[in-house]
């Protein structure tokens, strides 16, 4: 909450009680995704999300709707592509089957993601309907 006086309604904001400041909002966590094989790719990419998604394997505590800020490498593809997803689901340690821990990292709808999503599925190809095993739901 701020402390800076209001000049229009020449009041003070209200302050929580002495001792009583909720905790910050956490900070994204920002991860780095290089993608060497198109294999890889594939068993992380989530087509089933209309704007796209990638599975991130992680040990770090998510909830759902959490803010992760992803820093993506695409096979054969020199661009770094910055993406500010949403946690959408969380595959938690010791998971039935054997799945590997980590998050689904839904993507925003903005432009950039957009082109991001068309990008992945044209390296993907026509793997994107393969019905092998991935990461992903």
């Amino acid at each position: 909450m701020s402390s800076e006086f209001n000049s229009r309604s020449g009041s003070m904001p209200l302050q929580p009680a002495a001792g009583a400041n909720p905790p910050p909002a956490p900070r994204p966590s920002v991860i780095q995704l290089v993608f060497k094989e198109k294999g890889a790719l594939y068993a992380a990419y989530i087509p089933l999300f209309a704007e796209g998604g990638l599975f991130v394997p992680t040990t770090r505590d998510y909830r759902l709707g959490d803010d992760v800020y992803l820093l993506l490498t695409l096979p054969e593809d020199p661009q770094r592509y910055p993406v500010a997803g949403k946690v959408a689901w969380v595959t938690p340690p010791n998971a039935s089957g054997g799945r590997t821990q980590g998050v689904g990292v839904r993507f925003p709808v903005d432009e950039k993601t957009r082109v991001l999503r068309v990008r992945i599925e044209e390296i993907l190809g026509t793997a994107i309907h393969s019905p092998k095993p991935t990461q992903t739901i």
